[in-house]
């Protein structure tokens, strides 16, 4: 899979889709299709959360069992019943059948889902996964595929979560269980989707804020339990940053590791900035400071600081600016 787009910026979420390419003879609204919907990485305290809305011409679903999508023990995830090559190996060969078959990702980035939960108005895992989901769901119809019928892996309880989609969708049959992906094979191919591709996006993860010596630490699975993960990020932290943008800061594994070993930060709660209040407030210290103090502006006045000034002197910035594409400022007075 095509994944150098995100590469390029890691920072934000992205679509990626399969070269689903129906025959020239072939009317996708003459046709019927299942739709599996299912996600990978959502424990990890590393990397994105990929979902995949794979879909497949009803009249060819047995491809799937053909192709190693079905499931030998329903009581066994069925992605736990696949080493990493099998996988691959039957991601591989659904381009071999593009003519009925295809799939939407949608990458959600490490940064992204930290700055959803850490948000004064928090936004949960559950909710951005059932809104990645809907999102996948549009896309696929916006295809002009004819969706029959939708099986979904559940996130929080089912029969709410298969509501929410029915609510949106009235006229598709909808199914939402735990553990369809050793249910339906439609969705135990949507897991291989998601979980390839996000092991692909991890192993090829360059960590921009590390130099090029710290690039081969070894990270392990990506679970808090994992002692290779607990000791990565032990020794990636940053006093002053934290941790690069590969690591997820809303998890309780990784905030800890924060409040133990960073700096600490008190900020200011400037409350609601659309309500007054009569209640007399403390004055912070930059309001009462003297007169004659310098002000911050003061520092910058002096001389005019150019590019080039910049380049001669040897100024790039932290590691973590730069893969945040943040560049140093440039004050002309």
């Amino acid at each position: 899979m095509d994944i150098s787009e995100f590469e390029k910026n890691s920072l934000s979420n992205i679509i990626l889709r399969s070269t689903y390419t129906p025959s020239a003879n072939d009317n996708d609204t003459d046709k019927s299709f299942f739709l599996g919907i299912d996600e990978a990485g959502r424990g990890p305290v590393l990397g994105p959360m990929v979902y995949s809305a794979f879909f497949c011409d009803e009249n060819h679903l047995s491809i799937l069992s053909d192709l190693g999508c079905a499931v030998a023990n329903k009581d066994i995830d069925h992605s736990k019943q696949l080493t990493e090559e099998n996988r691959s190996s039957i991601f591989a060969k659904y381009e071999e059948h593009k003519n009925y078959l295809g799939f939407i990702l949608k990458v959600l980035s490490p940064h992204m889902i930290s700055t959803c939960m850490l948000r004064r108005d928090k936004y949960n895992l559950n909710d951005i996964s059932h809104d990645a989901a809907l999102e996948l769901i549009q896309l696929v119809l916006d295809q002009g595929i004819n969706v029959k019928q939708i099986f979904v892996d559940t996130v929080g309880d089912p029969d709410k979560y298969a509501n929410k989609i029915c609510c949106r969708y009235p006229k598709i049959k909808i199914t939402v269980s735990k553990k369809a992906d050793s249910l339906y094979p439609v969705v135990s191919a949507s897991s291989i989707c998601a979980k390839v591709v996000r092991d692909q996006i991890v192993e090829n993860w360059k960590i921009h804020e590390f130099d090029e010596e710290k690039q081969s630490i070894e990270y392990g699975s990506g679970y808090p339990n994992d002692p290779q993960t607990k000791r990565f990020l032990t020794e990636s932290i940053d006093k002053i940053f934290g941790f690069p943008k590969f690591v997820r800061f809303s998890w309780s594994t990784a905030s800890t590791i924060i409040e133990n070993k960073c700096i600490k930060v008190t900020w200011d709660d400037d409350g609601n900035e659309n309500t007054t209040s009569t209640i007399p407030t403390k004055k912070r210290k930059s309001e009462v400071v003297e007169t004659t103090t310098k002000t911050l502006f003061s520092y910058f006045s002096q001389k005019t600081v150019t590019k080039n000034d910049a380049v001669h002197r040897g100024i790039s910035g932290s590691r973590f600016f730069r893969a945040a594409h943040l560049k140093p400022a440039l004050f002309s007075m």
